[in-house]
């Protein structure tokens, strides 16, 4: 592999070129006209504008990314996260057009996107699944009927989801005939799908996820569990790991479940299996993600392996650098944060603008990813994530005062940002006490 062309933007853009810069491996990075200025335009070997300001026109457009590909001469896709990263029919054109895609298969893609059948898919690997339908719904007479089997409250979900989109929550046979409606025009204008399915929403349940890499080789390894829990509107907030809820034996637990889940796809690349985990300790399978996440952040600093690199080399076929579990020790604890360009007082009301003063905190223990600078105009084109903010500490407590120090540091002027809701959650006290669960944000005073 010698030039990978990005097909993203922002922060994952420039993670992605600094894994390759680290591999001695070129890069393209490919750009929208709202995306002229921006830092990885700025910092990959070469740059290709591939269309206007709009998704669909730019980083949806599949053609013009195949095209850019040819036209640079690079021999390999990073997909990154969001935009075509799930997209089966994109890493089928990939192949197709004898470009390396950095992840997993087509096939495997559209598999596991579709979340009904990747529920089937794992209950035949034993994996435990949430109770619910057993693939798409018809129509809302079925959902009523599926609804009264596992009983209120249940979650619809669309079938192709993901970022929250396509989810209602159901509390009796109202909210489902509403939610129901609801849910399948949100899915069928994100995803041009509307297919639905069901499944038991877990009150109190914490949202905990697995992350894994296969390689073409037959290694199949986890990076223990990242904590999910604090979200808005379905889409997170906060990750960390590792998480409060789990010891030893339920991360063993987890993680078997989420190597034999690997293994029987016949998986390769990076990726993520999310559970619920209930008050008791049981965990059950929601979905996996076949791409890197926004939050691998936390388990890079906890283990010290850099997951995008260990992508691109999976993707070279090349074996893994780390090849057997035992390999792999969780060390001191990390918190992410995404710092987003939202009023959180407004119903996250999404708010682009210019950031006209930008100081940046530092010190021992923080990270920062991010693809802003002071003068950079905030597309509204886009979604609104500004940088991610990962502390690490010993323990969970200093990650958690590192975190706040370095609040306390940021000067972002210009647009209003959720910095100061992180503040209310680092320092509210059951975060502190690690007892959080999904409805976290829905309870807290701010």
């Amino acid at each position: 592999m010698k030039k990978i062309l990005i097909a993203n933007r922002g922060e994952i853009a420039l993670r992605i070129i600094r894994a390759a810069k680290d591999l001695g491996i070129n890069t393209v990075a490919i750009f929208s006209e709202a995306d002229r200025d921006s830092l990885h335009v700025r910092f990959a070997d070469e740059s290709v504008c591939i269309g206007g300001s709009s998704p669909d026109k730019s980083y949806l457009n599949i053609p013009r990314i195949i095209a850019a590909a040819e036209i640079s001469g690079a021999d390999a896709i990073h997909p990154g996260y969001g935009f075509l990263a799930e997209n089966p029919s994109f890493a089928e054109a990939c192949e197709d057009n004898n470009f390396i895609f950095i992840g997993p298969t087509s096939e495997t893609i559209k598999k596991m996107g579709d979340k009904a059948e990747a529920r089937k898919v794992m209950g035949k690997a034993k994996v435990p699944v949430i109770p619910g339908s057993k693939g798409t719904i018809r129509n809302i007479e079925e959902a009523i009927k599926i609804a009264e089997e596992i009983q209120y409250p249940v979650m619809i979900k669309a079938v192709s989801g993901g970022g929250g989109r396509g989810m209602r929550i159901a509390r009796n046979e109202l909210e489902l005939k509403t939610g129901f409606r609801m849910a399948k025009s949100e899915a069928q204008a994100a995803f041009g799908d509307d297919s639905l399915y069901l499944e038991k929403y877990l009150l109190n349940s914490r949202h905990i996820e697995i992350q894994i890499l296969a390689d073409s080789h037959g290694n199949v390894v986890h990076l223990g569990e990242r904590e999910c829990s604090i979200q808005r509107r379905h889409q997170k907030l906060v990750e960390e790991a590792p998480s409060t809820a789990v010891d030893e034996k339920l991360r063993s637990k987890m993680g078997n479940a989420a190597v034999s889940g690997a293994k029987s796809l016949g998986y390769k690349s990076a990726g993520t299996f999310e559970f619920l985990v209930s008050e008791n300790g049981d965990f059950h399978f929601m979905e996996m993600n076949t791409r890197i996440q926004v939050e691998h952040t936390v388990t890079e600093e906890t283990t010290g392996i850099d997951i995008v690199s260990e992508q691109i080399r999976i993707a070279q076929g090349d074996p893994m650098s780390i090849t057997e579990q035992d390999q792999i020790h969780l060390t001191g604890h990390a918190i992410e944060i995404r710092i987003n360009a939202e009023d959180h007082t407004k119903d996250f009301a999404p708010k682009p603008g210019t950031i006209n003063a930008l100081h940046l905190p530092g010190g021992p223990g923080i990270r920062i990813d991010s693809h802003i600078y002071q003068g950079y105009n905030i597309p509204p084109n886009y979604d609104s994530l500004l940088l991610k903010l990962v502390s690490h500490g010993v323990d969970r407590e200093q990650s958690r005062k590192r975190l706040i120090r370095a609040l306390d540091e940021f000067v972002i002027r210009g647009v209003p940002t959720t910095i100061p809701l992180y503040k209310e959650i680092l320092t509210n006290p059951d975060f502190i006490a690690g007892k959080i669960t999904t409805n976290f944000i829905e309870n807290i005073e701010y």
